[in-house]
């Protein structure tokens, strides 16, 4: 793998060689062991900050979809159009081989990351205004090496950037296809740092392969009645969720359908995209298709926030998007078996979880009386076990070592709930509730005889000593009494409660063991020396 140094070296190495001549730049990496992205800004910058065209306002054009969809294939007439719209006929001569985008045949994938034409297009509109047109090509998604969260973040920062998103499908619209759309644009929606009614401008379904013409027509007439019908929400409600949520993000959505390019496109090794290999009904098509998305009329400029923004500002959000996503402040998407296997393991600790808390609420919950503590922890080491049982006896998605993870939560939750019950258990024991003036009261029993005994044999700093302790423990009780009473100062009622706590531990409860201790030994003495 490269480093991000040395694809900055092979870059100024192409610039070098081919100063001047209009070809595809890497504006984002794909970095393929990592998983990760980042922005060439350098290179951005010399794209949108030309002289030119910074201040213009911009039109972006993006291609996206499954990977070996033909892409890059349709750019390049969409370059085509660019540069040669003013002539009669743009789609050039039945023997001119198709350039621009890199692209070839073949079942392996071709672009990595995302890539824009270096070459800004300047387009007068009907109405006198100029603005910049930007061509973007976009990794395909969904091939053998990338993750889901790689797909979702490539379709969603190309969704965020531009004012047409083309969604580039193959013989039809599944419904699969809708639901990555929907966790696509729901990934780029939670990166916007203000999300608008329609946060997304126009989306064209492009229907590549359209075999049944005979229902719904070539073209865009026929791609609007197909995806009406398709959109359709008279569905299961989790199939009209993800239609409404696609109609939520865009303000325009339309369809085109393509037909087949032919055999010769599909099957040739050596096709380089002249026209006379493709079919006549394919070329037709392409004539309708790209002006509908790139004639001076139907251009839509990119807006934020209802706001048209320009090259230089376009330059500040791809900056602020890659740091969104290269960051952790995005939840990862996952794969819908993941998804529903996390989801169906977590049903699982909830009701093993919720078994547990009842029967444990039937042992010692708010109405029971106060049970030992040895006993509560047995009844909590048999109970624990049911609710492992049950966890288990549950059928789960995912295999063995997915579960596994999941029980080892359910096991920590089930021992932090224990936790929970066993202070409102020693909360019922009055003797418990009753040890920090206990232990303070005995603080000051103690403080007054030792008081007495030194200040009798003169030792009166000892005795004065003692005394201020005394004070102190009276204060101490008088505050805690308060803080019981009104409910204010929690936090000096608890530090008073610690303190009790380390003395009844640390110095009573070990005079009390040394005592009996003591006192055992007192009494075994005589009979060791009676049997002597």
């Amino acid at each position: 793998m490269r480093c991000k140094e040395e694809d900055d070296n092979l870059l100024e190495e192409e610039e070098e060689e081919e100063v001047g001549v209009a070809r595809p730049v890497q504006i984002v990496v794909s970095d393929e062991e990592e998983h990760s992205f980042w922005l060439q800004e350098e290179v951005l910058e010399r794209l949108l900050l030309q002289e030119e065209v910074q201040d213009l306002h911009v039109v972006v054009v993006s291609v996206a979809g499954a990977f070996r969809k033909g892409k890059s294939f349709l750019l390049d007439f969409m370059l085509r159009y660019m540069y040669k719209q003013s002539s009669g006929s743009w789609i050039g001569g039945e023997e001119e081989p198709l350039t621009g985008f890199t692209w070839r045949g073949g079942c392996e994938r071709e672009t990595t990351g995302i890539l824009a034409w270096s070459e800004v297009f300047v387009v007068n509109k009907p109405d006198g205004s100029k603005v910049a047109v930007l061509l973007i090509d976009t990794q395909g998604a969904f091939d053998s090496q990338s993750t889901i969260k790689d797909c979702a973040t490539l379709f969603a920062l190309s969704t965020m950037t531009s004012s047409v998103q083309v969604y580039n499908l193959s013989q039809n619209v599944q419904e699969d296809d809708l639901q990555h759309l929907q966790l696509f644009t729901e990934y780029g929606r939670l990166a916007m740092e203000e999300v608008y009614e329609k946060p997304f401008q126009t989306l064209m379904f492009l229907i590549r392969d359209w075999s049944y013409p005979y229902e719904h027509s070539y073209g865009l007439e026929g791609g609007q009645s197909f995806l009406e019908k398709r959109l359709q929400q008279n569905q299961h409600e989790e199939l009209q969720n993800v239609r409404k949520h696609i109609h939520s993000c865009f303000s325009n959505i339309s369809c085109f359908l393509l037909p087949h390019p032919g055999l010769k496109v599909a099957t040739n090794p050596h096709f380089d995209g002249r026209l006379r290999d493709i079919d006549e009904e394919f070329k037709k098509e392409l004539v309708n298709l790209v002006p509908t998305l790139l004639s001076p009329e139907n251009l839509v400029e990119k807006e934020i926030g209802g706001v048209k923004i320009t090259c230089r500002d376009l330059l500040h959000y791809f900056k602020a998007y890659m740091k969104i996503y290269q960051g952790e402040e995005l939840p990862h998407p996952k794969s819908m078996l993941q998804a529903t296997a996390e989801a169906n393991n977590l049903a699982a600790v909830a009701g093993a979880k919720e078994a547990y808390n009842k029967s444990m609420e039937q042992v010692c919950g708010g109405d029971k009386p106060y049970i030992s503590p040895a006993e509560l922890e047995r009844r909590h080491a048999e109970l624990r076990q049911a609710s492992v049982r049950h966890f288990r006896s549950v059928k789960k998605m995912g295999g063995e070592d997915f579960c596994r993870r999941y029980q080892e939560q359910l096991e920590a939750e089930l021992d932090e709930a224990y936790l929970n019950f066993s202070k409102h258990n020693d909360g019922k024991n009055i003797f418990y509730a009753a040890r920090t003036p206990a232990t303070l009261f005995a603080v000051m029993f103690v403080m007054y005889v030792v008081s007495l005994v030194t200040g009798f044999v003169g030792i009166s700093s000892v005795a004065t000593l003692c005394n201020l302790a005394m004070g102190a423990a009276l204060t101490a009780l008088c505050i805690w009494a308060y803080v019981k009473y009104s409910g204010e100062f929690r936090e000096v009622g608890g530090f008073i409660d610690q303190v009790a706590e380390t003395l009844w531990e640390q110095v009573i409860q070990k005079c009390s063991h040394l005592r009996n201790y003591l006192f055992t030994k007192h009494h075994e003495q005589p009979e060791i020396s009676s049997d002597k």
